[in-house]
């Protein structure tokens, strides 16, 4: 990861100052509106197949169960190979992507017993495999910040404490030794302690010891003062690393297997005719919201991940039908976001409300306590403004809205009393009943309506000029009869 940085930062630095790139990566904001960003792509990406396939809450039984893959990974870095407990090593991800695919796998064993149904075999499938995992950390892993809060919560806010610092000038490392005249030299008993005496007793025993040696990075070198030139460093967050390199594979995946995914979402039958392989594609599908779900712990946690999976493919499907598009739409939603989450979690909801203005005036004026200063989760405030992105796509999307979805009901039903009243003037025009069956005051009587549903529908009729009324009797004007003539044939007579 290291390498990669120092990859990134050069490239970055073409651009723009160092003390400008230092500036905006130890901005909180900026970081975490970045890995938000990130989070919210390669989650968007896979959630769409994910939604597609009907396999959203997949994610949810993989964000839980990556945590078993992480801990034994973990321990057997740790008990077996004998290898130091470092947290950001390739090796927990690579276990944490396993941990997703056992979970696949499990799951498709206990519903293909054909005992249970696959939705009841996912809810076997992963409880049973993340409280293993909450057992080994529990038991296991207890004095390292391996624990269920640190996977299950995660603060995105904080992401920009957490760097790597590259050095590009000035970049001695020190050693100091016993015998350097930098080396800060005293005495130490060396049996008081285990025999409970005193320094200053005559049985005590001393060694020279130096308080300082060991090696100095530049930057630590230059904090104790042993070096008189000021290193020249770059911080870049390490969150960013991990979810960028997500983010890379995961547009890779998705565009080196496009077809592949997209033949088998639709028609897996087809997929398997033609000769590809829709179960090892699931199984590397699964293995990526794996390691997008563990990149993303530190961020913002196990269970807030699942909505940057399902929020933003959803959202796109209320507005295209097109997979490519979709594909366009989720991330950028997923981003649109994070970058609003992050103002909301301080107290400013989309640039019109602040928080603490609109809880003052609800204490004012219903006699409340509620607490006025707003302090909220990051990513908890990402997640939400993802929520209400939803609900006004939901509500005015123009194919699927709720709006756009009443108005065209509302439509239908309009259109189909309006052929309703001009199919029985059509029937009845004419004969001998007409009198009767198309007087204007009884014609509610014979369509079985009431009398005010037939007055508007005549009323609509008239002013279209279907229709018009003469001597109490309702007949059909010759635009309606050809209206009516045309429905025939282009529906009933079909039909025959």
């Amino acid at each position: 990861m290291v390498t990669i940085e120092h990859i990134i930062i050069d490239f970055l630095l073409l651009f723009v100052e160092r003390e400008e790139l230092n500036a905006f990566l130890r901005d909180p904001q900026n970081t975490a509106v970045l890995l938000g960003g990130l989070i919210a792509i390669s989650g968007a990406l896979l959630g769409t197949f994910l939604l597609l396939r009907g396999m959203s809450l997949t994610s949810d039984a993989i964000s839980h169960t990556v945590l078993l893959g992480i801990v034994v990974a973990f321990l057997l870095m740790v008990t077996v190979f004998n290898m130091d407990a470092d947290l950001s090593s390739p090796l927990l991800i690579l276990g944490a992507a396993t941990a997703g695919v056992a979970t696949v796998i499990l799951t498709e064993f206990i519903y293909k017993s054909g005992l249970v149904k696959q939705d009841a075999a996912l809810g076997l499938a992963f409880p049973f495999l993340f409280a293993i995992a909450i057992i080994l950390v529990s038991r296991f892993a207890d004095e390292v910040h391996l624990d269920e809060d640190s996977v299950m919560v995660g603060e995105i806010g904080v992401a920009w404490a957490n760097t790597n610092s590259h050095c590009y000038e000035n970049c001695e490392t020190v050693i100091i030794t016993a015998d350097s005249p930098l080396a800060e030299t005293g005495r130490q008993c060396i049996n008081c302690a285990s025999e409970g005496i005193s320094p200053r007793s005559d049985d005590a025993l001393f060694e020279d010891i130096c308080s300082n040696c060991g090696e100095y990075n530049p930057a630590q070198a230059w904090n104790a003062g042993l070096t008189d030139a000021q290193p020249v460093l770059v911080f870049f967050p390490q969150a960013l690393t991990v979810m960028g390199v997500m983010t890379l594979l995961t547009i890779l995946f998705i565009t080196v297997f496009y077809k592949e995914l997209k033949l088998s979402t639709f028609d897996n039958a087809l997929a398997k005719a033609l000769g590809f392989r829709p179960g090892l594609l699931n199984y590397m599908l699964m293995g990526m919201v794996s390691l997008v779900a563990v990149g993303a712990f530190d961020a913002i946690g196990s269970i807030l991940v699942i909505a940057f999976f399902i929020i933003p493919p959803a959202t796109a499907y209320l507005l295209t039908d097109r997979l490519s598009i979709m594909l366009i739409i989720s991330p950028i939603l997923g981003s649109v976001g994070a970058f609003l989450g992050y103002d909301l979690a301080r107290g400013d909801f989309l640039g019109i409300i602040q928080i603490s203005d609109l809880l003052t005036t609800l204490n004012n004026v219903f006699n409340l306590e509620l607490l006025t200063e707003w302090d909220s989760s990051i990513s908890a405030s990402m997640v939400l403004m993802l929520f209400v992105i939803f609900v006004v796509t939901w509500v005015l999307s123009p194919k699927y809205g709720l709006v756009s979805t009443l108005l065209r009901r509302n439509l239908q039903r309009r259109h189909f009393a309006n052929q309703v009243v001009l199919g029985h003037i059509y029937n009845h025009q004419d004969s001998d009943e007409a009198h009767e069956e198309l007087a204007l005051p009884t014609l509610h009587e014979h369509l079985h309506w009431s009398k005010s549903q037939v007055s508007a529908v005549i009323t609509r009729l008239r002013a279209l000029n279907l229709v018009s009324v003469s001597n109490g009797l309702v007949n059909l004007t010759e635009r309606g009869f050809r209206q009516v003539e045309t429905f025939r044939h282009n529906n009933l007579m079909r039909e025959v």
